[in-house]
């Protein structure tokens, strides 16, 4: 069967499959999302529990993990600040999966850094469709958001996956890292939570304004003292202090 080739990473002449671990305890759930990302071209690797998937993945250093929130012991939360707190695995991109459809469930994945959400049940389709628009953000990005921006006292170099802060590196999650780029790229310019979101998710991308709200919160705190560089403009949104 022919290989997609969006689930292909160029290497010169050569071409290496990307890797995908899927961390799920109901086997039925595991074994159709590893036959469906395989199918896509995928190099899947799966695994029950959260202890067991954290030590793959350190081992492995998979391109995406796909983490079901209800797991048994280490559940799906403590796994994603575990993964986005390591040194090895803090850029790696996670998919949270889980029967919780309400907000907060949402809410608490995106404020550990999780880069996007599906909610039990879900068709292979969907599961494939986020697969490939996570890894395209992450290896893709126009041109335009690759430039490097320099404002206040922040240095903020995409190609480094870098922010340092009067000197300082600032650890920020992938999708803090692209709103606080977007917004600083942008001095002034007021942008409403889902102009953010088509900004650094994309059109397709199912999301609250209370998630943006979150991601905003959380980066001011990592910000400090100058986390007022993002403006809160009442009834409207966001911007960058001009």
């Amino acid at each position: 069967m022919q290989q997609s080739a969006v689930a292909m990473k160029h290497v010169g002449r050569s071409a290496v499959r990307e890797k995908v671990l899927v961390i799920e305890d109901e086997a039925d759930i595991l074994e159709l999302m590893r036959y469906n990302l395989q199918k896509e071209g995928y190099e899947v690797i799966g695994v029950n529990s959260g202890e067991e998937g954290l030590r793959v993945a350190q081992r492995e250093r998979p391109d995406l993990v796909v983490l079901d929130l209800m797991l048994p012991g280490m559940d799906g939360l403590e796994v994603c600040q575990i993964l986005k707190s390591g040194a090895g695995t803090q850029k790696t991109p996670i998919i949270m999966i889980s029967a919780k459809g309400e907000e907060s469930d949402i809410i608490s994945g995106l404020e550990l850094g999780a880069d996007d959400y599906i909610t039990k049940p879900f068709s292979p389709k969907i599961l494939i469709a986020r697969t490939k628009a996570v890894l395209r953000r992450l290896e893709e990005a126009p041109t335009d958001d690759r430039s490097t921006v320099s404002v206040h006292e922040l240095n903020i170099d995409p190609g480094r996956f870098q922010v340092l802060l009067a000197g300082r590196e600032i650890q920020l999650t992938l999708t803090e890292f692209r709103i606080l780029h977007f917004l600083a790229r942008h001095p002034g310019w007021v942008f409403t939570r889902y102009q953010i979101v088509d900004a650094v998710k994309g059109e397709d991308y199912a999301v609250t304004d209370r998630a943006v709200d979150v991601q905003i919160v959380g980066l001011r705190k990592k910000l400090g003292e100058f986390g007022t560089y993002i403006e809160t403009v009442r009834g409207v949104g966001y911007r960058f202090k001009e």
